[in-house]
C-alpha cells in the first residue's frame, strides 16, 4: 500500500487518538463522566501497529517519526505503575467521591427534596398531633421508640432489649441497619426509580414522625442531643444513596442516544462510586452513634456544637473537596 493511501485511510484514527492523548495530558485522571477515554487502549494498539507498518514499508521519515512520537506519548498512560490501594482509597475520598456527587448534583438535589421534605412535614404534623405516628408505626414500634428516649433510660437511643449491649455491639447493629436502608434505596433505582423514590419518601416520613412525636412527649432534649452528632453523616448518606439509585433509573428511562444496556453500564460506574461513598459515611455515622451519641455524661450543648461542626464539615466537603477537575455535569 502506498503511503498516501495509508495516511488517507488512517487519518481519522490518528485524529481521535491525538484528541484523547491531549485530554490525558491535560488531565491525567481524565474522567468528566462524558469522555471517550475507554477507547484509548484499543487506539494505542492500532497506533503501535501503524508505526511498525511504517517502519517495515519504509515510509517517509517524517511519518515514521510522527507515529513513533504518538506511541511514546501514549505509553506512560497505559504502562505507568498503579498507585497502592491506600493511595487510591485516599484519592477517592479526597477528590473523586465529592466530584462525582457534584457532577450529579441535580439528582442529588431531587433526592434531598424527596427525603428531607417528608422529614420536615411529618415532624411538624406529629408534633401537633402525636397520634398521627400510628399511621406509620404499630403500637409496639411506638412503645420501643418512646422507651429509647425516655429520661429514665440509662442509655438513650437503645431499646430496652439492647441496654446490656456494648458500644462495639451497637456499632455493628447500627452499621447493619443503616447500610440496609441505604442499599435498598440505591438498588431500588433498578425498578425504574420507583424503589428509590419510595424508600426516600417512606424513610423521611418515619424519621420525621419519630422526631415530632418524641419532641411532643417532652423528650426533645434527649432525642435531639442524641441524633445531632451523627445525623449529618447518616441523613446525607441516605440521600446520596437515593441519588445513586436515581442515576440508575435515569439510564433506563432516558438513555439518550445509547442503548439502555450501554447507558446503564455507564451510569452504574458513577452510581457505585456514590454508593461506596455513602457506605463509608454510614460506617462513620455508626461509630459516632455508638461511641458518642449515647453518652450521658456530655452536656447537651456540647453535643449540639459537635453536631453543628459535622454539618458544616459535610457541607464544605461536598462543595469544595477535589474542586478543579471532573466537576462537569
Amino acid at each position: 500500500m502506498k503511503q498516501q493511501q495509508f495516511q488517507a485511510e488512517q487519518s481519522r484514527t490518528w485524529e481521535i487518538y491525538r484528541r484523547l492523548l491531549a485530554q490525558l495530558e491535560k488531565a491525567p485522571r481524565g474522567s468528566d463522566g462524558k469522555s471517550d477515554l475507554y477507547l484509548f487502549p484499543a487506539l494505542y494498539r492500532r497506533i503501535c501497529a501503524h508505526y511498525a507498518l511504517a517502519r517495515t514499508r519504509r515510509y517517509s521519515p517524517g511519518l515514521t517519526e510522527d507515529l513513533q512520537n504518538l506511541v511514546g506519548r501514549g505509553y506512560p498512560y497505559l504502562h505507568r505503575r498503579r498507585p497502592s490501594w491506600s493511595r487510591r482509597t485516599l484519592a477517592f475520598f479526597v477528590a473523586d467521591f465529592p466530584r462525582t456527587l457534584r457532577r450529579h448534583r441535580k439528582l442529588f438535589a431531587l433526592s434531598v427534596l424527596l427525603f428531607f421534605a417528608p422529614i420536615l412535614a411529618m415532624a411538624i404534623a406529629c408534633y401537633q398531633d402525636s397520634e398521627l405516628i400510628y399511621s406509620l408505626l404499630d403500637n409496639e414500634q411506638v412503645f420501643n421508640l418512646e422507651s429509647m428516649y425516655d429520661p429514665t433510660n440509662r442509655l438513650p437511643g437503645r431499646e430496652a432489649s439492647r441496654q446490656a449491649d456494648t458500644d462495639f455491639a451497637m456499632f455493628g447493629f447500627y452499621v447493619i441497619n443503616n447500610v440496609g436502608v441505604a442499599f435498598r434505596t440505591f438498588a431500588g433505582g433498578l425498578i425504574i426509580g420507583i424503589g428509590s423514590l419510595f424508600f426516600l419518601v417512606f424513610n423521611g416520613l418515619v424519621i420525621g414522625a419519630a422526631a415530632g412525636h418524641i419532641t411532643a412527649l417532652g423528650y426533645g432534649e434527649i432525642f435531639w442531643s442524641f441524633v445531632s452528632g451523627h445525623s449529618s453523616l447518616e441523613l446525607t448518606a441516605i440521600a446520596i444513596a437515593g441519588s445513586a439509585g436515581l442515576l440508575l433509573a435515569a439510564a433506563l428511562l432516558v438513555p439518550g442516544r445509547r442503548r439502555r444496556g450501554d447507558a446503564l453500564r455507564r451510569n452504574a460506574v458513577e452510581a457505585v462510586k456514590l454508593a461506596m461513598g455513602a457506605l463509608a459515611m454510614l460506617v462513620l455515622a455508626a461509630l459516632v452513634e455508638a461511641f458518642w451519641s449515647s453518652g450521658t455524661r456530655t452536656d447537651p450543648l456540647i453535643k449540639y456544637l459537635f453536631g453543628g461542626f459535622w454539618w458544616l464539615l459535610v457541607i464544605l466537603y461536598f462543595m469544595y473537596a477535589g474542586r478543579g477537575g471532573g466537576d462537569a455535569a
